[in-house]
């Protein structure tokens, strides 16, 4: 292995060291926040804004996410192409962003207008919550801006050039939280009742800000090649991306609308199953999510790494990359487990002053090898194109999930949700790393 660059100089190893800082920002920031709208909302409104949440990734998945991932990996290809004597690319990098730009951003219009058009159908019939409609309609201003944004991120990703989709992503949170204290310090001050409707302005007046710092570090570049060949090729991928990213979220959608409903059944009144709700969701959740940061990051860098392994049919470094990904996955899931059980009910109570977030704390400490593993193998599927994999594998579990939701949540109350969220985290990391396993085996035999 000569000639190899040194491990600080490696764009992987730099770009996920960049990200990850901005996400411990990020998160360490967020974090915070969900303990300030815990005490100014309270656990009720922190669950009717949770319910909002599956919305904005339904509408995310449907105009943005699958066409991010598809940019990032063309223009990673386009790249390698042009530096390798002999090959050439049909198109350069900068064709793939407008055409990828032009198809996302159509799409996100016209979800967005739907969305706010059809904001009160959607919060009475689909969510069963009347008051998440004014919620709706101002979700609906962000899509467009979320769109640009995440085309022009995965455009950097695919140069390798984490900057810019790192800073944009601290200066969202930023806008976003700083907006929300100021709206809330303002009504205080005007002694006018705190509305939910300010953390969605927030969320607006963040997305606008993070569009227009990604929109400033374009630079005029040729585009050169057929953009409706560069179209056709991102519509050929975020195809099935998109789907599973749609059905995925339509399930997570269903789930979250049902859980409430469940708890119901189980005894609960109407108030006190959104308050569950809110702490699982806006409280525990998120604090067990909080070292996902670096497998996140990592994940953003796999899939362009592992798509210009795979063009230049280095086998090895694929497998090297597998076998390193899963012990640093496992390592931090386990650590993770072992200090969400040791201090789970002392931060529930401390951070939170919420008894029942830490117990949730404890429980969901569980799943941490199986989420963090899960997200950096679907992540290099992905790279390798086998993109109706991991739709096949997030449909499993999220359809154990949906089970557990229905006839455990009666039975067994929220226990039987959590009982769902480890059983389906297992099954998607366990299947993600079977196919793995039995591709590079039978690439072996031949």
């Amino acid at each position: 292995m000569k000639n190899l660059p040194s491990l600080r100089s490696h764009p992987l190893f730099t770009g996920t060291l960049l990200l990850t800082f901005a996400g411990l920002l990020s998160r360490a920031i967020g974090f915070f926040y969900r303990i300030f709208l815990s005490q100014a909302i309270g656990a009720e409104g922190m669950g009717l804004y949770q319910l909002t949440v599956p919305i904005y990734a339904l509408l995310f998945s449907m105009t943005s996410a699958a066409i991010q991932t598809a940019i990032s990996r063309f223009a990673a290809q386009a790249a390698i192409a042009r530096d390798v004597p002999g090959q050439k690319a049909s198109c350069n990098e900068t064709c793939y962003l407008s055409a990828g730009l032009a198809l996302s951003l159509s799409l996100s219009l016209l979800c967005a207008a739907a969305l706010y058009h059809f904001s009160e159908p959607i919060a009475v019939h689909f969510l069963e919550e009347a008051r998440c409609a004014p919620l709706l309609e101002i979700l609906a201003l962000t899509v467009p801006f979320c769109s640009i944004h995440s085309c022009i991120s995965g455009y950097f990703y695919g140069k390798k050039k984490t900057f810019v989709p790192a800073a944009s992503q601290l200066l969202e949170q930023i806008v976003r939280v700083s907006c929300v204290w100021l709206f809330f310090e303002i009504s205080m001050e005007q002694r006018h009742a705190i509305s939910i409707s300010l953390v969605m302005w927030g969320m607006a007046a963040g997305e606008l800000a993070s569009a227009l710092f990604s929109i400033s570090f374009l630079r005029r570049a040729k585009s050169r090649g057929s953009r409706l060949f560069a179209l056709k090729q991102i519509f050929k991928m975020s195809c099935p991306l998109a789907a599973n990213r749609v059905l995925v979220n339509l399930l997570q959608s269903m789930e979250a609308v049902m859980i409430p409903g469940q708890l119901r059944l189980y005894g609960y009144s109407a108030t006190e199953s959104l308050s569950v709700y809110g702490t699982l969701t806006g409280m525990a959740l998120p604090m067990v999510l909080f070292p996902s940061v670096l497998t996140n990051s990592v994940s953003v860098m796999l899939l362009p790494a592992i798509a210009e392994a795979q063009g230049k049919k280095d086998r090895r470094y694929i497998a090297a990359t597998v076998k390193k990904t899963c012990f640093g996955s496992l390592l931090l899931g386990f650590g993770c487990t072992f200090l969400f059980l040791a201090f789970g009910r002392w931060a529930g109570t401390a951070l939170f002053g919420n008894a029942l977030a830490g117990t949730f704390i404890r429980t969901l400490g569980w799943i941490c090898p199986f989420l963090y593993l899960s997200t950096t193998l679907h992540s290099i599927l992905n790279g390798l194109g086998r993109t109706t994999a991991t739709f096949f594998l997030n449909v499993l579990g999220l359809g154990a999930r949906i089970g557990f939701v229905l006839f455990a949540i009666p039975l067994a109350g929220i226990k039987g949700y959590l009982w769902g969220l480890l059983a389906s985290q297992a099954l998607m990391a366990g299947g993600a790393l079977l196919l793995l396993l039995r591709g590079w085996n039978a690439k072996k035999i031949r």
